[in-house]
């Protein structure tokens, strides 16, 4: 595996651990709340944002304007039954979702929930790592490395994930002050 490769996965983890972060709620209405909602589309699951606009047109407002109107009541039982903890107010031709400030209980929730995130996306380093570092030393067994050669590119390896699991790090501080902003 290429320095290059090895980058690459890394990166796309921490690109992972960002976007779950940003479906975590904070104080303020965010279109990216609803991304891993899917709605059941004739027959299908499909995700909310290729079934409709979604917007927000006040810091407390979240607005969805189905491209058909017949999957409005789909999309708002979608978001009635969803874990977020919405409301969904129909007009008949859009749904608005009122974004309520968070109590200080829910902050701490979603601040844990945050830290579960980045958790698993430090894990998810240290495997890529692990495959990284057994390749070096299979690489090192059959004769293509000497031993010095196998500790530098071990070494390298190492301060390459260092490098990415701070950048998850400062990824959820930013997401926790975000989240207990009121």
């Amino acid at each position: 595996m290429s320095n290059n490769d090895l980058e690459s996965n890394m990166r796309k983890s921490v690109d992972a651990a960002q976007r779950t972060f940003n479906t975590i709620r904070t104080g303020r209405a965010n279109p990216s709340l609803l991304d891993r909602l899917s709605v059941e589309y004739y027959g299908a699951e499909t995700p909310l944002k290729s079934l409709a606009t979604i917007s927000t047109p006040d810091s407390q407002t979240i607005s969805i304007q189905p491209f058909d109107i017949g999957s409005l009541g789909l999309i708002e039982k979608a978001i009635a039954t969803s874990d977020l903890g919405f409301t969904p107010n129909n007009d008949g031709k859009i749904i608005r979702i009122n974004v309520p400030p968070l109590t200080e209980e829910r902050r701490k929730e979603f601040c844990k929930l945050a830290s579960k995130y980045a958790e698993e996306a430090k894990v998810a380093l240290r495997n890529i790592r692990r495959d990284a570092i057994e390749k070096i030393k299979k690489a090192e067994k059959d004769g293509e490395f000497s031993e010095d050669q196998s500790r530098d590119e071990q070494d390298k390896v190492q301060t390459l994930t260092n490098k990415f699991i701070s950048e998850v790090e400062k990824h959820l501080e930013e997401k926790e002050a975000d989240i207990l902003k009121v």
